[in-house]
């Protein structure tokens, strides 16, 4: 495996070369032995299980008939592509209590291949190069400072034989930066970073210079966020690399800086050469943001007849809700328009290349609770994306939901806080049924094709929950996308009629691949219920059909006829929780210190969105066992650390009240009353 390669992957359309397929990201298949007249007759080839109940979130690669993905917790698997049977697996061995430190759960996107190698980044900063045929290590680096928060679950990928790994962190007080390794040796080539450092100290390159007059205050001690997760794309003819950053460290503005000012290069899309890192250009989608709006969800390109004109072209469709159409060889903005609905802004300036804000979003200006659209999960984050040369659409899902926003009265980034500068009380879920039975009935999820050249939606899928799968477009007219409800479904790509499904019994938040084994075509997709929204959103992620988590791969053939085993059955538990005595002021100092603690993991206003322990059930809120796990890291391999430097008994105590007295109001909810 080398660049030529993957550069020139249409040429071996049976494989799947790159986490894209091809360097340009656009995640379309030249395969067409399964097509819109045949798709019907598609069934499972074969099935493979997983030894993790966390979120799936990896792209296979397929090469010569061997599949590599990696799963939850950085664990990476080789398969044999056509029956599924295994050759090898590889465990890097996190530790567990590292998942503290991760804001999205502890996922892993994918693998690279490079020489003979498989390269994987681990949720705990390392970066590892694994003998292709055996799984074994050949060398492993550690790519971040341990003394940060930062985690990997990005995808690496492999550009002129040196390999490129970012990290996240950005709520977690980092600087964001991307690195490449050479592939041989492990040496670290060089380093860009993506904010500037201490201004005392020399800056790293000079674009980074520019960037310090755009940030106020001390940013630096808390590092400043624009990390690099997830998104990156190639031009072989160009020359450049294309990478996304993330949100600015607090998400609140006014607390990241002293005044408000573009805080460059957060938010941002930047052109870098491969070989050097050497600065080249860079778009801020979002000057300044405040409302965690990343630039980090996949950069597709192409080439698109425009005005009459063929253009090399830079398509995203990011967190903000815009889906913005550049020039790749300059940076320049060609168009943007709105995908969802959108208030924080009323539109993009194509002269100055700038969003133009509305005031009715400023939520730190008015120090009110604003409820702006789209929300910090995004209208579309890292879900794959893909784009058809031959409907020249892009498919991509489509998240539809707003986010009460208010800044935070007081505010100190604390260790193991997810650190945004939001209150955490006004952003959760209000707990008025009447209320919240309206806002989840507002959040909806779709799948989108959408035209780049006329910047409109050509047609859609809605779906029954707001967090579903990627997409896979195929030159047998076909789209495929998992969906949160445990549906893997196929489209017919030019109108959007549904010809295909079958129950994956988890929900699906990957995106498919499809390549050919001795001339026969196959589609995978890796399920498992998880990543942000499950673990951080509460309610809203539990629209979906109540169901268990059985993650797998699962690989799909005309006449396929192979099924899974039968369902686990779903079992509610009943709601038992002890009585709740503590008055209202030690309940809202609980909820305080949960919503900013524990929601991230266990779910908003104690429910859980289905990956984790839903703390209402726990045992513990009867024992003294609840400090022993809280504050002494009692469940520290299941990834739940001690707090005790954090918090203090009392602290513990009030969340566990808070937890009681949310169990409790779910039961009346419920229409069931505890006996006395």
């Amino acid at each position: 495996m080398n660049g030529a390669r993957i550069a020139n992957a249409d040429r071996e359309p049976g494989n799947w070369l790159s986490h894209g397929r091809t360097y340009n990201e656009q995640r379309f298949s030249p395969l067409k032995v399964i097509n819109d007249k045949n798709v019907t007759r598609m069934g499972l080839a074969w099935h493979y299980d997983l030894d993790t109940r966390r979120g799936q979130e990896a792209t296979p690669l397929v090469v010569d008939g061997v599949m590599y993905f990696s799963t939850a917790w950085s664990k990476v698997v080789a398969l044999q592509a056509a029956t599924g049977k295994p050759l090898w697996t590889y465990d890097p061995k996190v530790p567990p209590e590292w998942a503290v430190n991760a804001c999205c759960d502890v996922v892993n996107r994918g693998v690279a291949m490079w020489g003979g190698k498989v390269f994987v980044g681990t949720l705990d900063g390392r970066l590892v190069a694994l003998d292709a045929g055996t799984g074994k290590p050949v060398w492993e680096k550690l790519t971040i400072d341990p003394k940060f928060r930062y985690t990997i679950t990005g995808a690496p990928r492999v550009v002129k034989g040196k390999v490129l790994i970012g990290n996240g962190g950005a709520e977690m007080n980092v600087r964001g930066y991307i690195s490449a390794y050479d592939t041989e040796t492990g040496n670290l080539a060089w380093r860009f970073y993506t904010v500037p450092g201490d201004p005392s100290k020399p800056f790293e390159s000079p674009i980074l210079g520019k960037a310090a007059k755009t940030w106020t205050g001390e940013w630096w001690k808390n590092g400043g966020g624009g990390t690099v997760w997830d998104a990156m794309a190639y031009d072989p003819q160009l020359d450049l690399l294309y990478i996304g950053t993330g949100n600015g460290d607090p998400w609140a503005r006014k607390i990241r800086n002293s005044q408000v000012g573009d805080n460059l290069l957060a938010s941002s899309i930047i052109a870098l050469r491969p070989d050097t890192g050497e600065y080249v250009w860079h778009y801020q989608e979002n000057p300044g943001d405040e409302w965690d709006y990343d630039s980090a969800a996949q950069i597709i390109l192409a080439d698109l007849q425009i005005d009459g004109q063929l253009r090399k072209v830079l398509l995203h469709a990011p967190k903000n809700g815009f889906f913005y159409v550049l020039d790749r060889a300059t940076g320049k903005l060609l168009s943007a328009k709105p995908f969802v609905r959108v208030t924080w802004a009323t539109g993009i300036d194509l002269q100055t290349g700038r969003p133009i804000e509305s005031p009715e979003a400023q939520y730190e200006a008015s120090n009110k609770t604003l409820v702006v659209s789209p929300g910090p999960g995004g209208a579309h984050t890292w879900q794959p994306a893909s784009y058809s040369p031959d409907t020249g659409l892009v498919y991509f899902p489509v998240l539809e939901a707003g986010f009460a926003y208010k800044s935070a009265e007081q505010f100190s980034h604390k260790a193991l806080a997810f650190n945004t500068g939001t209150d955490p009380v006004a952003s959760g879920m209000p707990q008025d049924p009447n209320i919240k039975k309206g806002i989840l009935g507002s959040i909806k999820g779709r799948l989108s094709a959408w035209d780049p050249v006329k910047q409109v939606e050509v047609w859609r899928a809605d779906r029954p929950g707001p967090w579903n799968g990627g997409a896979l477009s195929t030159a047998g007219n076909l789209v495929f996308e998992g969906t949160g409800n445990g549906q893997f479904e196929a489209f017919r790509a030019n109108t959007g009629e549904k010809l295909w499904s079958a129950s994956a019994q988890s929900g699906i938040v990957a995106g498919p691949i499809s390549y050919t084994v001795n001339g026969e075509q196959y589609v995978a997709i890796l399920a498992g219920w998880g990543g942000v929204m499950p673990l951080a959103a509460g309610e809203v992620a539990r629209q979906s059909p109540q169901m268990n988590n059985v993650p797998r791969m699962l690989a799909f053939k005309l006449g396929g006829k192979a099924s899974l085993p039968p369902a686990p059955e779903f079992k509610p538990r009943a709601l038992t929780p002890p009585r709740t005595t503590a008055n209202p002021a030690t309940v809202k100092k609980g909820e305080e210190l949960y919503q900013q603690y524990c929601s991230n993991c266990h779910g908003d206003v104690a429910v859980s969105g289905g990956v984790l322990p839903d703390l209402r059930y726990s045992g513990t809120l009867k024992t003294d066992v609840w400090f022993g796990v809280v504050l002494d890291g009692m469940l520290k391999q299941a990834g739940m650390v001690a707090f005790a430097k954090e918090i203090s008994r009392q602290d513990a105590a009030a969340i566990r009240e808070y937890v009681v007295y949310r169990a409790n109001q779910s039961l009346a909810e419920s229409g069931n009353q505890k006996k006395p």
